[in-house]
């Protein structure tokens, strides 16, 4: 006799998540970015919600959504909390892009006044500038191929690195014609003639050569840097000056020179930017911050001015025609037949409603971070020096946010003090201890690190063991793998790439 069970268990298990309203997610979203974009953001709302509104200057008067059923403050504020009570989930905030409006950055925007009258402006890339220069080559169909091929083919520096074998399969393949290696390596020494020169090079040894050989004859000791090139290139990478010394009989001055003409010439010639690109990298500083004295030479007496740069963010109000629109609507006794158009309504309204106060909120809490950073670093926003250690979790303890927001906020933000433009990330470091117990900023150490190479003897730099003794005697407690760290840091080569001829 079969006999069938059937287990059916049923379980009821009771958890507690998290999750960000759509108000909070807009007011992320805002909050991180600058102010060029957070103008922009502004401009796409306005243009998406008719009931929302610029106040045009000395016409500003305050709309009370209450008359508009709106929901009341408390729960308005509640909703936001300003996020110092709630620990972002950033994996459900970055795949979240319903509030992400277009994708903003420090660049030309036709939308802007002052460009709305140019035409936009075109500039040749560097590829089409090259293919410009090899139309007025004097070369057969079959070199054509092999130039557009080589061209194609150029890395970001510049450098065909690929092997002229490809190049013939590749044109045999796709065009059916049939070229040689030599004949390709003969069309690749053509164009490493054009502008710039040394386009199209093998390799850093081949791109030198090509510019020394096109140089002008009375660059002083030209040929010697030809010969060290060309004859002697593993020495001269190396810096075995000695080898170089003794192979070509000359002096040091003689070789100083020679190495001289060798830095003039250019070992990326395809890492060029456009006038346009140059435009482009501009920063609208976020923030302003001085310090205003009481009076005349009373530095330590007085209080620091910190200014939210409010240009590009404008005061914004609930339209008052649909304000009289809604009125209008309500009074009527036909609710059905105002149904749809009440909801509208309403939805618009409660839309333009969060956006208002999600700006006033960004502003809030930008200047409650960029005043705790005032208070932590105020020796450097007074003298301009004095870097204290400071880490993110400083500032967040302080105002009562997650580390993360924090980090979110203070990133691509940027402050005008009387000692140049910094970007807010520049502020936090980490502290290292000294021998009396005081801790100071990783920056003050990497300041003495980069002072003790520029003044070292190039003919024999200090080395990472002897650079961290010197910072050990100068109280500074350091071991030579974070000497090593912070010398990378500093784009500084290591001991015998820092080698010169004196």
């Amino acid at each position: 006799m079969l006999r069938n069970q059937q287990n059916l268990n049923q379980k009821q298990q009771q958890s507690l998540q998290q999750k960000l309203s759509p108000q909070q997610l807009q007011y992320i979203k805002l909050l991180q970015l600058p102010t060029i974009g957070l103008e922009q953001r502004i401009k796409e709302e306005i243009e998406a919600n008719p009931v929302l509104e610029e106040v045009d200057p000395g016409e500003y008067e305050t709309v009370s959504l209450s008359e508009v059923e709106e929901e009341p403050k408390e729960e308005k504020e509640e909703a936001l909390e300003s996020l110092e009570e709630h620990e972002v989930d950033w994996d459900e905030f970055d795949n979240n892009t319903e509030y992400d409006g277009e994708q903003f950055g420090n660049s030309y925007n036709p939308d802007i006044e002052e460009w709305k009258e140019l035409p936009n402006p075109y500039q040749a890339s560097f590829l089409e500038e090259l293919e410009e220069q090899v139309s007025l080559l004097d070369l057969s169909d079959e070199e054509i191929l092999i130039a557009e091929q080589i061209l194609g083919s150029l890395d970001e520096d510049g450098y065909f690195r690929r092997e002229l074998e490809a190049v013939v399969d590749n044109i045999a393949f796709n065009q059916g014609v049939l070229v040689d290696e030599e004949k390709v390596e003969k069309v690749r020494k053509e164009i490493q003639q054009l502008e710039p020169i040394g386009v199209a090079s093998r390799d850093l040894q081949d791109c030198l050569l090509v510019q020394l050989e096109a140089s002008e004859k009375d660059l002083p000791r030209l040929d010697l840097a030809k010969k060290i090139v060309r004859d002697e290139w593993k020495a001269f990478e190396k810096k075995h000056f000695s080898k170089l010394l003794k192979k070509f009989n000359v002096d040091r001055e003689e070789l100083n020179e020679a190495f001289d003409a060798i830095k003039q010439m250019d070992p990326r010639p395809g890492s060029v930017s456009s006038g346009l690109e140059e435009t482009q990298n501009y920063i609208e500083p976020d923030f302003e911050v001085y310090w205003k004295g009481t009076g005349e030479g009373e530095s330590e007496r007085g209080e620091f001015v910190i200014n939210l740069n409010q240009r590009n963010a404008p005061s914004l109000r609930i339209s008052p025609e649909y304000k009289q629109m809604w009125e209008e609507i309500k009074a009527k006794k036909d609710k059905k037949a105002n149904n749809d158009a009440k909801n509208f309504m309403k939805s618009k309204i409660d839309s333009a409603s969060w956006f208002i106060e999600s700006i006033r909120q960004r502003q809030n809490t930008l200047m409650n971070i960029m005043k705790t950073i005032v208070a932590l670093q105020e020796d450097f926003f007074k003298y301009g020096e004095g870097l204290r250690p400071m880490i993110l979790k400083d500032v967040a303890e302080r105002i009562g946010m997650d580390i993360s927001t924090v980090s979110r906020v203070v990133n691509g933000k940027y402050v005008q003090t009387h000692f140049g433009v910094y970007e807010l990330k520049y502020f936090f470091n980490e502290g290292l201890e000294t021998e009396s117990g005081e801790e100071v900023s990783n920056r003050e150490v990497k300041n003495i690190l980069q002072n003790l190479i520029d003044k070292e003897d190039k003919q024999k730099p200090y080395s990472d063991q002897q650079l961290t003794d010197m910072l050990n005697e100068k109280g500074y407690k350091v071991a030579r793998r974070t000497v090593s760290k912070y010398r990378e840091q500093l784009n500084q080569p290591v001991a015998r790439m820092r080698k010169q001829v004196i």
